[in-house]
This record gives structure tokens, C-alpha cells and sequence, in this order.
């Protein structure tokens, strides 16, 4: 299966995309330039800046978006006005990087050292009041999570470990009981769960997105036209199309002239639907 490029190298650093009926289908980031992309039914875009990084979005229930900018979360209303929460941090050290939202309404998103120390990053779980506990500790670069179609698993690359983790996971308990879901011949970047349980992920610097069935064996791999693969998620009107990311940090001038661009792939299943955050 081969992606159809959708879109010219329009963002630098591509990333955490989101369909949501309620904004008008699909919303990424363009990360370090701190915008928010919007892709309209005429396949213009349209760029929203929101801070000097922006890691992810996904929707609020109660109307907007809640985007994790660079120390912490910002939260957009309906007219796109942004409101920067407290920052999480105070080090410059540390940015946010990817994330999702759980199936009680609860927001994970993690973090990264600008310079990818090993053990600086966390994963945090943020509530519908807007409190924050650590979830996890000591990871490198924490990117994609997704949740199961009955909830009761969480899917996590920690990216330098080469490996998809999975988690029991309860309202109550959270993140428990960590096992290697699969390992993966590359760095697993951004996931996505499809309604079947399948587990697709972006490897990046590997020019493709990979699906793992619910047992952890690779049945699917999509071909994307630029190495820097970053982040999938499902979308259109039956949710059957798959939205795929891409980067072109830290490439030369005219190498890899595909990087940065949107991609799409239909590859004949569909996704779940999304969870706003409860916050």
C-alpha cells in the first residue's frame, strides 16, 4: 500500500493530527514554528500560531481545543482565542511532545529534552479539573498513545526504545502493568488505534506507517513518499482515511523534497471515533 501525497511541504515539523467534526475535520501542528494547521474541505490550509512550539490538539468537550504548547497546555475556545494555562515547568530544557486523550475524558501528553537526554521526559495525565499527575518517568522522547476500542489497554512508543509498549489501563488506576506490545525495526513515532484494534504507528526515518494486529503481529505497512514519518490518525466523514505526518528537521535545502507534506492512505478499515478532553 503506497500514501497519496495530499498536500506541498507546507509544514516544517508535522505533527499530532486530529480529525473532529466539530472544528471541521483535520487539525496538526506544524510543531517548532508553534502553529496550528488547518486542512478545509477545498484543500486550502490555513495556519493558526499558538506559541513558540506546538506539540499536539485534540478537542475539549465543552467547544475549542486543548493544545500542549511548550512548558505546559493552552486552551483555545470555539473563535480560536488561545488562553495559556500555568506553565507545567520553568527548565528550557524540556518541551511537550505528543499525546491523546483517554477514554474517561482524561488528557496524557508527554515530553522531550530539546536534546533528547536520555531519562529527562515524562508522561503526564491531566483531569477534567486540570490537575496533573506524573504517569510515567525517566522516558527519552514520549510520542504516541491511543487506547483500545473497549478501553481496557494503552498503547506507547517511548521512541528511542525501538519497541511499542503496551499498558492495562483503568479510570482509577491509570497506567499499569507495562509489557512489550511489539518491537519495531526503526523509532516508533506517533499511533493510532483503528477499530479493529489494530495498532498503526509512524516510523520515523523509515518512510512508512506500520499496522500491528491486536496479537502484536505486522499484517500492513503503508509506503509514505518521505522518511521522516511522524504521527497518523483516522479521519473523513466514515472515518476509513488515514492522515499521516511528516517532518523535514534538520534535512538540507532540496533533500527529501516531500517532507513536511500531509499525506492520506485508505487502507480498508476504519478508525474510532475521538475522545474530547473533559477539561
Amino acid at each position: 500500500m503506497r500514501a497519496e501525497r495530499l498536500t506541498d511541504a507546507f509544514a516544517h515539523h508535522g505533527e499530532g493530527p486530529c480529525w473532529w467534526p466539530g472544528w471541521g475535520g483535520l487539525r496538526w501542528v506544524d510543531m517548532t514554528a508553534g502553529d496550528v494547521l488547518h486542512l478545509a474541505d477545498d484543500d486550502t490550509i490555513t495556519r493558526t500560531h499558538v506559541g513558540d512550539v506546538a506539540a499536539m490538539i485534540r478537542p475539549r468537550a465543552e467547544g475549542g481545543a486543548v493544545i500542549a504548547v511548550e512548558r505546559g497546555l493552552a486552551l483555545a475556545d470555539e473563535e480560536w482565542r488561545v488562553d495559556p494555562l500555568r506553565p507545567m515547568w520553568r527548565t528550557d530544557r524540556i518541551r511537550m511532545n505528543e499525546g491523546g486523550v483517554a477514554p474517561d475524558g482524561s488528557l496524557y501528553v508527554g515530553s522531550m529534552a530539546y536534546d533528547q537526554a536520555n531519562g529527562a521526559a515524562s508522561l503526564y495525565r491531566v483531569g477534567a479539573d486540570l490537575s496533573v499527575r506524573t504517569e510515567l518517568d525517566a522516558v527519552t522522547i514520549s510520542n504516541g498513545i491511543d487506547w483500545s476500542p473497549d478501553g481496557s489497554l494503552a498503547y506507547y512508543d517511548d521512541t528511542p526504545t525501538g519497541r511499542i509498549t503496551v499498558f492495562d489501563w483503568s479510570p482509577d488506576a491509570g497506567l499499569t502493568q507495562g509489557r512489550t506490545f511489539a518491537e519495531v525495526d526503526g523509532f516508533p513515532d506517533g499511533l493510532t488505534v483503528d477499530a479493529e484494534g489494530g495498532v498503526w504507528t509512524a516510523i520515523f526515518g523509515g518512510g512508512r506507517v506500520e499496522r500491528r494486529s491486536p496479537d502484536g503481529r505486522l499484517d500492513a505497512v503503508i509506503e509514505v513518499g518521505a522518511r521522516q514519518v511522524t504521527a497518523c490518525t483516522f479521519g473523513g466523514e466514515d472515518l476509513d482515511e488515514l492522515y499521516i505526518t511528516t517532518s523535514r528537521e534538520g534535512l538540507a535545502e532540496g533533500e527529501d523534497p516531500a517532507a513536511g507534506s500531509l499525506f492520506v492512505a485508505r487502507p480498508g478499515v476504519r478508525g474510532k471515533a475521538v475522545t474530547p478532553f473533559a477539561g
